[in-house]
């Protein structure tokens, strides 16, 4: 089963190298141990766009879809035999990253 672990972050600032040294070692061990699939660290809110094509014309916006304190920093894309296991692994990124996760299953 695969996991999308988003990690959620309220501040604009980047990784400290401490904690981008943290992440390379939580990716290489996903990898190590099967569990890797896909990973990506995302850019500012501010550099969204929202596209919204549901009517006769797309309509393209600048900016983040909904303005909020928290956002989306980055993500992980995990297979794991069970959540038990995939919620272990994201309390291990969350502590590498030292930001906030949240686990979701893909259908």
């Amino acid at each position: 089963m695969q996991y999308l672990v988003s990690v959620i972050f309220d501040a604009a600032s980047l990784a400290t190298p401490e904690e981008m040294a943290a992440i390379d070692v939580f990716n290489d061990r996903l990898q190590a141990d099967g569990h890797w699939v896909f990973a990506g660290g995302l850019a500012a809110p501010e550099s969204a766009t929202v596209i919204d094509n549901r009517g006769e014309e797309a309509i393209f916006t600048d900016g983040p879809f909904v303005e909020s304190k928290e956002f989306l920093a980055g993500f992980w894309v995990m297979e794991a035999p069970d959540l038990d296991v995939a919620l272990k692994l994201a309390a291990e990124g969350s502590k590498a990253c030292n930001r906030k996760v949240e686990v979701r299953p893909f259908r």
